[in-house]
């Protein structure tokens, strides 16, 4: 941190900080947290296995149970992952449906 940094009020907490400070605080209170069916906290890029069969709205196809998803995006949303699937466009699971491969 310089000391030609701007500060800022924080109203939260009655205090002035670097800016800095109080964006990288703001930032982690935005951050939403996906977890598996067992608790697993979920990132982008983490492969995941379905925990029950699923039907495939507007696709006219079931996953079934154990259907690996190579590679995961994460939405903003507490309970929905985003998901590339060969034949399947725009798959969005819900996070209690699959469980972390470790």
């Amino acid at each position: 941190m310089s000391d030609d940094e701007d500060y800022v009020y924080d109203e939260e907490s009655g205090e002035w900080m670097p800016a800095s400070e109080l964006a990288a605080k703001r930032a982690a209170q935005d951050a939403v947290e996906v977890r598996d069916a067992v608790g697993n906290l979920l990132a982008d890029g983490d492969a995941v296995t379905l925990v029950k069969d699923l039907d495939v709205k507007g696709a006219g196809q079931t996953l079934k149970r154990g259907t690996l998803i190579p590679s995961i995006r994460l939405t903003g949303d507490a309970q929905e992952i985003d998901c590339k699937y060969p034949g399947i466009k725009g798959l969005v699971l819900r996070a209690e449906f699959v469980k972390k491969r470790s």
